[in-house]
């Protein structure tokens, strides 16, 4: 059976019941002309373009790729695609890859060799050490590479360079996931498993818009809920999302807002106990601290704050307080917040009052954004020391310092790894003279972009950038390292519910572009980094060596791969950590047997100050939690820092659409994802927009204090007072390249947002900007060009032309016994 799957994202229905096996269904799309027949090799791969990590085989025609399809054994997936997925893998072919290094000359960049490229790093690197130290070299990274590439990049940069400015892009999706998990648990680490989605009879999802970010588990919903005993939903979302039209509790907080809502909740909970004494006298400390601070918050006063009627927040409790097996998921709707960490934490609370943890369909998911973003924390490549490991505890620290043969005062540790937020401002202050940037696009991405473009087009700022296009970021760049992308290279990628998986070389990389591996490795070898002893500090050169020496650095800490191989997962449908040799299939659950990592001396963190960000004492944390249990830390609302006034009245989320990732310099390349959304648009509600003279493609503009941006508008079911903006268009692909075209307006939604983060995470803000919006034309006949499929469908249905993407779409579907792979 074959389906138009920009027009079906999710494909055909295949029930099941409460507790049974998710039917297997094949999908698999190959380029026109391109019969299965032809297909000469399949070579195991997972998703790239968002954090599911699910299973597939890359096609493979005459040494190019040539279509994918999905693994029926995979445990994720159970053979699902997604559109990106399924269409995805055709940007690696795009004629304007990169294919030899680029530097800087004379105001230009002119392609050099690789010699003279990395002679360049080098030679600067060493400048900077010997004039400044190694505080003056910074690394920014992405969500995108492999395991082996994180890890050998935190060696090269905490005990190579002696940097303690090492972070990713995740810091801007997953980072309050992490955080929330340290504060609750001790430790990251996902509490629950996909599987759970099976299992639970209500799913509650907490900012978290699943039918967009992770397709295929939505498509996992949509089945359930076409199945016998079908969960409950609930859903906290401002706009009206495919969740939301399925929730049997949809509420539409005000932004900024989401704490008072969870006080809200759990103070129900509380009142009508509905709480798991047992579990929380067992397995937890702070529960008369939240109790007596949600006392007064009643649906009542909730319901002032966040503008959603009291009777629908007791509701929502009653739904999740009688759960029989409750599964909750988080993500950006909490993430990107004022108060992000805390209203993420107070999801936490509401699982651990009520025992909501550790068996079949009870658990949460605080989810990543990213394929690999679980990578970046386990590795140390965002923000944290590898394996999990304390920078507060000297203990780990020397262990640390074992594994990688240095002396523990080599890994900077007399403060908390450099957030990527403040490693610009030191960029922008000078004190950072090198920034090398891998796999991510800040020059879009990152808020303020008008500030973002002058702090890294200074002459003083020494840009390297490692990439596959000549990003708006790239342009920007002192030298440009062409770089191998999924399908190019091999390593291992471990998705949000701690699945790992093998993605396999299938084809050669275009001209002289190299693996990221390489890239590093190279460096490393010309900085003739050595160990204690006067050996090779990085010893490994091929990906399996880099993962086997992963597995050494991980071995006893909470995401332990020491059980696994690549020879194991190949023949796997995914594994997840922890993986020892004792228990060689890996852990589905984690806390089914109480709190294992929150220990004084175990804890990754000892926790922050929900409301300041200031670092927990050690001993003032031994003295809270002797016992290693969860702690339940409350949180009081605080309003946002930005409110709209007379001259901003709106508040402006940013926020994605199911048919790109990041700044599109993918998604934009392959035609049937770039058709379904081929440019920016402006959502607001009818009535909002009637009041203003505003209709339905109207070109509009939207101004914030930092900056504005034009676009048409789409009349939605979005609540009053909101609008939002997609965040992924940028410039690559307009006359000016790299910003707005001089005195011309913006297009890129971060021209608007604000300089400000998390307390606790340092997540940035990117849903609570006071905005301005304003007419510029009215529509003449012309539609936004925003999706009608998902959040961005119209108000008034089948008023503009329905989002399909015709023959060139066409995918198949086989729900056959164990499909066709």
């Amino acid at each position: 059976m074959k389906a138009d799957r920009i027009a079906e994202p999710w494909g055909d229905r295949t029930p099941y019941r409460r507790h049974g096996d998710w039917p297997s269904r094949v999908d698999a799309h190959l380029a026109e002309g391109v019969e299965p027949g032809a297909v000469q090799k399949w070579v195991a791969a997972a998703s790239l373009l968002h954090s599911g990590g699910d299973a597939m085989d890359i096609a493979v025609v005459d040494g190019r790729m040539a279509g994918v399809r999905g693994r029926a054994a995979d445990r994720v997936s159970r053979g699902r695609l997604g559109p990106k997925d399924l269409f995805g893998w055709q940007a690696n072919a795009s004629p304007d890859r990169l294919t030899r290094p680029l530097v800087r000359r004379d105001g230009h960049l002119v392609e050099t060799d690789w010699d003279t490229a990395m002679e360049l790093v080098t030679a600067r690197t060493r400048e900077l050490l010997a004039e400044r130290g190694p505080g003056s070299v910074g690394f920014y990274t992405s969500g995108q590479l492999f395991l082996e590439e994180y890890y050998t990049l935190a060696v090269l940069a905490r005990a190579g360079i002696g940097t303690n400015h090492l972070d990713g892009n995740t810091r801007l999706c997953t980072a309050t996931a992490a955080e929330a998990l340290k504060e609750s648990f001790g430790c990251d680490g996902q509490p629950g498993s996909f599987d759970d989605l099976d299992h639970a009879d209500v799913i509650a999802l907490f900012g978290h818009n699943m039918a967009e970010t992770q397709t295929v588990q939505w498509t996992r919903v949509l089945d359930r809920l076409a199945g016998g005993d079908p969960p409950r939903l609930l859903c906290v979302d401002p706009r009206p999302t495919q969740v939301a039209r399925h929730a049997t509790v949809h509420l539409a907080p005000r932004v900024g807002t989401n704490v008072a809502l969870m006080d809200a909740l759990l103070h129900e909970t509380i009142r009508h106990d509905r709480v798991d004494h047992d579990f929380v006298e067992a397995h937890t400390v702070g529960f008369e601290e939240l109790s007596e601070r949600v006392a007064s918050c009643t649906p009542e006063w909730a319901a002032d704050i966040c503008d959603v009627p009291a009777a629908r927040i007791s509701e929502a409790a009653e739904l999740v307080g009688t759960a029989d097996a409750l599964l909750s998921t988080v993500l950006q709707g909490f993430y990107q917040a004022h108060q992000a960490t805390a209203a993420a934490v107070q999801v936490n609370n509401l699982h651990l009052i009520r025992g909501m943890l550790g068996r079949p369909g009870a658990g949460v998911l605080q989810m990543n954004g990213q394929p690999s973003a679980e990578n970046t924390r386990e590795c140390g490549a965002d923000g944290d020391l590898p394996g999990f490991r304390n920078w507060q505890n000297d203990a780990h620290v020397a262990d640390l310092a074992r594994v990688w043969n240095v002396e523990p005062s080599t890994i900077p540790h007399f403060a908390p790894p450099t957030h990527a937020m403040q490693m610009f401002r030191y960029a922008e202050q000078g004190s950072i003279g090198m920034l090398w940037i891998s796999g991510t696009n800040p020059a879009v991405s990152l808020p303020e972009l008008a500030r973002i473009r002058a702090l890294l087009a200074q002459e003083r700022l020494f840009t390297v950038v490692q990439d596959l296009f000549l990003t708006e970021t790239a342009r920007l760049a002192d030298v440009v390292l062409p770089a191998a992308t999924w399908g190019e290279k091999t390593g291992t990628i471990t998705n949000a519910d701690r699945t790992v998986h093998l993605c396999d070389k299938a084809v050669e990389p275009p001209g002289e572009a190299r693996p990221d591996l390489d890239i590093f490795l190279d460096f490393a070898r010309r900085m003739d980094f050595r160990d204690k002893d006067g050996g090779p500090l990085i010893g490994w050169r091929e990906p399996e060596e880099a993962f086997e020496a992963w597995k050494r650095c991980s071995a006893g800490r909470p995401c332990d791969y020491t059980g696994m191989t690549y020879d194991r997962l190949r023949g796997a449908g995914g594994i997840q950590w922890p993986c020892t040799e004792a228990n060689p299939r890996g852990t589905e659950r984690l806390y089914t047997d109480g709190i294992t990592w929150a220990h004084p001396d175990d804890c990754e963190s000892y926790g922050k100050d929900l409301e300041t960000g200031a670092a927990v004492d050690p001993v003032e944390y031994r003295s809270l939690n002797p016992d290693g249990k969860a702690v339940l830390k409350a949180a009081a609302y605080v309003e946002p820092h930005e409110m709209p006034d007379e001259r901003y009245p709106f508040q402006l989320s940013t926020g994605r659409t199911l048919y790109h990732f990041h700044t599109r310099t993918k998604t934009g390349r392959v035609a049937q994802l770039d058709e379904a959304a081929p440019e920016v648009w402006v959502e607001a509600c009818a009535a909002d927009a009637a009041r203003l003279g505003l209709g339905e493609g109207d070109l509009v503009r939207v101004a914030t204090p930092r900056g504005a941006l034009e676009a048409r508008l789409r009349v939605t079911d979005i609540r009053p007072g909101l609008l939002f903006v997609p965040f992924h268009y940028g410039y690559w692909d307009t006359k000016e390249g790299d910003g707005p075209d001089r005195g011309g307006p913006g297009r890129a939604a971060n021209e608007t947002t604000i300089t400000d983060w998390d307390p606790a995470s340092k997540q940035p803000l990117f849903k609570t900007a006071a905005a301005a919006l304003t007419l510029v034309a009215h529509a003449d006949g012309r539609y936004a060009p925003a999706p009608t499929t998902t959040a961005s469908a119209p108000s008034a249905p089948g008023s503009v032309p329905a989002t399909a993407g015709g023959r060139q779409a066409y995918a198949t579907q086989d729900s056959g016994p164990g499909g066709t792979s």
